[in-house]
């Protein structure tokens, strides 16, 4: 096949493009990326931009999200316009639309192929929105108003594109029915040879002077920040009946203290704080462990040495740590939202429980540690869920390059492993 030129546009690339990106150019196509953050991939030239707000923003509090997106755009397009000048003409652009950059491909490039990644669609109903009451209030009609604007950006590059993907089908179906034909459900792939079952693995925690393997009770929690919108004040509430009932159980919570998706605490501080000036007086904290962000080795351990691992989500976008944890054939205690229940069939190869029943949590929790061994077929069970539907090599990742180039690269060789930083989509 004759080589192509591919044009990734990502505020934090590689992110979800990580994988087709280093396929591409291990195929002998050429890759450009196109950010504001992220961090370089071997063989991609990565241009880096930067957005700057000139003048007071607007009044309208409405516009505030649209102008601060058109910026982004006007800002990615210059850069766009600089690799235009140098004689750079991309046959694909592959772009994520959230932030405002995927605005003015069209402009710069009128006839190249434009593929979106519709990664979530938000809406005033039926999701993430005013789902969890203690700190999702409705706002009434200017805070509808300023959602419906925040759309924006995503009609417009859903109307460009010439080809619009999702990674899960409850994520696609909030794309405007208008736009569906042009959809395909494909997720960004689970690298189930790397991502697998270690039964020596084991983590050392040297401040606590403490090991953790596979002959302990270890409970893990993972998201990139620690957040409502990933159940964290949940999941923290329910500890106390959890470690009264487990006195032997540890628990292991990566994440950071800062916000993804959400805002920071009204009162200051992170939720981490928050959340121990609430419940840390019941809490055994020397068997809790805050390990913050960690290097992927060392996130892929815990996951390895847990003995069930806890995954909470508003209904919003799919982390990978849930089918990460899947693949690693952990026992997973999940929140029974979408797009949680595409994944997880309670009783199969996992267990569900109401997001806001900490009761339902602990008790789930402390009967798969109870009967560790009457519980690992859900493990095995959850890896054969990953490796069938979600694998990177055998299934996501020809997919994307169905996508991307054609169906006739469907049987060419897969690409090498990659280690990346647990970073992104959890």
């Amino acid at each position: 096949m004759q080589a192509r030129r591919f044009l990734f546009v990502h505020q934090n690339f590689p992110a979800q493009f990580l994988h087709a990106a280093g396929e591409l150019v291990r195929r002998g196509h050429g890759v450009v990326a196109l950010g504001v953050h992220g961090s370089e991939l071997p063989g991609v030239r990565y241009i880096r931009y930067a957005p700057q707000m000139k003048g007071s923003p607007t009044g309208v509090t409405q516009l505030r999200d649209f102008e601060t997106q058109t910026v982004r755009g006007l800002a990615c397009a210059q850069a766009m316009q600089a690799l235009k000048d140098e004689g750079f003409a991309p046959d694909v652009i592959v772009a994520h639309p959230g932030w405002g950059e995927a605005l003015f491909c069209r402009d710069v490039w009128p006839g190249a192929r434009l593929i979106v990644f519709a990664e979530f669609f938000y809406g005033a109903d039926g999701a993430d929105v005013g789902f969890d009451k203690e700190f999702s209030k409705d706002g009434g009609l200017a805070a509808r108003a300023r959602l419906r604007l925040k759309n924006s950006v995503h009609l417009h590059a859903l109307a460009e594109a010439d080809a619009i993907y999702s990674p899960t089908r409850w994520q696609g179906s909030h794309v405007p029915a208008d736009f569906r034909p042009k959809l395909s459900v494909i997720f960004d792939g689970i690298d189930t040879g790397v991502v697998a079952p270690e039964d020596t693995a084991f983590v050392q925690l040297k401040r606590e002077k403490l090991r953790l393997g596979a002959a302990d009770e270890v409970i893990t929690f993972v998201n990139r920040n620690l957040e409502p919108y990933r159940g964290f004040h949940v999941f923290m509430r329910a500890l106390p009946r959890i470690l009264a009932e487990r006195p032997n159980a540890h628990v292991l919570i990566i994440g950071r203290d800062k916000v993804s998706y959400g805002s920071m605490p009204a009162g200051g501080g992170s939720w981490r704080e928050v959340m121990l000036a609430e419940v840390g007086h019941r809490l055994p904290m020397d068997r809790i462990h805050f390990l913050g962000g960690v290097p992927y080795r060392d996130y892929l351990r815990v996951l390895q040495v847990s003995s069930c691992h806890v995954y909470l989500t508003y209904p919003f976008v799919l982390s990978w740590s849930c089918l990460e944890a899947m693949s690693a054939a952990r026992v997973v205690v999940a929140s029974r939202t979408p797009p949680v229940q595409e994944v997880i069939e309670h009783g199969v190869n996992g267990l569900l429980f109401d997001f806001f029943d900490g009761d339902a949590l602990a008790e789930s929790v402390c009967k798969v540690l109870a009967d560790r061994p009457g519980h690992r077929h859900l493990g095995r069970r959850a890896r054969q869920t990953v490796v069938e539907r979600y694998d990177l090599r055998t299934v996501c990742l020809p997919q994307q390059l169905d996508l991307l180039l054609g169906p006739d690269v469907r049987n060419e060789p897969s690409s090498q492993e990659r280690e990346h930083a647990y970073d992104h989509r959890n």
